[in-house]
């Protein structure tokens, strides 16, 4: 799995939350006072927050953001500047990564409503015009939709497959390219590998979802194409640093080598261009510091 976001801001709201959940609202030092709740207590105050699987989806309540000391900058900005350990890495995602997420979102029913709540509950330091200009970028649902390639099946509710496009490619998948393009120009002699699985294609609204590589992969519920391929190649990589050295797998490119990526299919591999979804590719690139989160 790939975790990639364009974060991260300064964010008070969920630890002020917490704080007064916990009866630390008054204390003059709200720290200090936490420290001396009961394990119970602090647990049930810090569970006040919005989870993954709900309204907020991947706008995570707990996530890296900077503090000018343990994180001095948001992550993006700190690979820019070359400040992240430059080793060779393989990198990729779940074709539709974002239609878990989208399922708790059903009452959006236009794309007016999907840039009303982008705009409230993601993207607070972005324009209306940019986030209208993010949602306008997935045209139709047919080509953009996600479950990916399924034209106008898997469409949960009228925003469904948009909605979950967006988080998908936000969170995951498109930045993920973002990365390998900045790790490129930052440090282009450290190689990289890049993919995209899609052995779950055909699975009725959630497509090849975030984490269905647990089951495919990790937990090897039946012995296939995915589980043997991918445990190859992540056991070559550990080994030897390269995916493609001690098995005989097709190869794997570099990343950097044309800009392709291994698609893990449910019967066999193939090679797939990282140059789907352009348009939208091209937006986040340009917008990457307003739509910190």
């Amino acid at each position: 799995m790939c975790l990639i976001l364009l974060v991260v801001a300064k964010h008070n709201a969920n630890s002020l939350q917490v704080v007064e959940a916990a009866g630390c609202a008054s204390s003059a030092d709200t720290l200090a006072c936490l420290r001396t709740v009961p394990y119970t207590k602090f647990l049930n105050a810090a569970n006040t927050v919005p989870g993954i699987l709900g309204y907020f989806t991947v706008n995570l309540s707990y996530l890296p953001r900077p503090d000018g000391k343990a994180l001095s900058d948001s992550p993006d900005a700190l690979v820019k500047a070359g400040k992240y350990a430059k080793v060779p890495f393989i990198v990729g995602d779940q074709e539709d990564e974002g239609t878990l997420f989208g399922l708790f979102t059903s009452n959006l029913t236009t794309t007016k409503e999907v840039t009303t709540y982008l705009s409230t509950i993601f993207f607070q330091n972005a324009s209306p015009a940019q986030v209208e200009q993010l949602v306008g970028s997935y045209q139709t649902i047919t080509e953009d939709g996600s479950p990916f390639r399924t034209g106008l099946l898997n469409n949960f509710y009228p925003q469904f497959k948009r909605v979950s496009a967006i988080l998908g490619d936000v969170t995951f998948t498109l930045t993920r390219r973002l990365f390998l393009e900045v790790t490129g120009q930052v440090a282009p002699d450290v190689p990289s590998w890049s993919y995209l699985a899609t052995y779950d294609f055909g699975t009725p609204i959630l497509g090849t979802f975030h984490g269905s590589d647990i089951l495919q992969v990790f937990n090897g519920i039946l012995p296939n194409n995915a589980a043997k391929t991918i445990r190859g190649y992540y056991y070559s990589f550990v080994y030897n640093l390269d995916p493609n050295e001690g098995n005989t797998f097709m190869d794997w490119p570099k990343w950097s080598e044309g800009r392709k990526l291994i698609n893990f299919g449910a019967n066999k591999n193939s090679y797939l261009d990282d140059d789907f979804r352009g348009d939208t590719h091209d937006f986040l690139a340009q917008n990457v510091a307003s739509l910190r989160v």
